[in-house]
């Protein structure tokens, strides 16, 4: 997205226009499922002085106006991307922390149809699958002590 989506996102969202706003939203899009600390430096890089509690009300105001999505997953920091309003998901890897994007596995939001909703509406299903992703899968491979082979008890 450019600035001008930027500006016409905040706008259409009731949110004033400012740097801080654009600014971070240019990370987040630069940079999805970064850390607040991460957008944090990027808001900072690109514009000089800006307070961490500062960048923490924009994640929130742009989070609360549903420009910017939280995901959490499991015990680390909260991440942000850009919200779309889709149905996807997310794969983390236990080992490295990546996480990357997935889509709904079947059709239009089946997640949200749950055998039992307890008399609930459902809005939103956030599907979290957990694995360990090719690169630590390769890196565990090359580290992996070999096995001396079998070999016959001597007899004399």
């Amino acid at each position: 997205m450019s600035t001008i989506e930027h500006t016409s996102a905040l706008r259409s969202a009731g949110l004033r226009v400012t740097a801080p706003r654009l600014a971070a939203l240019a990370a987040v899009e630069a940079h999805p499922h970064s850390d607040a600390e991460a957008i944090a430096r990027m808001v900072r890089d690109n514009l000089g002085t800006v307070s961490r509690q500062a960048v923490y009300d924009v994640l929130n105001a742009l989070s609360d106006a549903e420009l910017l999505r939280r995901v959490a997953v499991g015990g680390r920091s909260m991440q942000y991307e850009i919200h779309r309003h889709d149905n996807h998901h997310h794969l983390v890897c236990r080992e490295c922390g990546r996480l990357e994007d997935v889509p709904c596995a079947i059709g239009a939001a089946p997640c949200l149809v749950p055998h039992d909703d307890h008399g609930f509406s459902i809005e939103i299903a956030d599907v979290v699958y957990r694995g360990v992703c090719s690169e630590c899968r390769a890196k565990s491979a090359a580290t992996a002590p070999s096995l001396p082979a079998h070999r016959a008890p001597h007899t004399p």
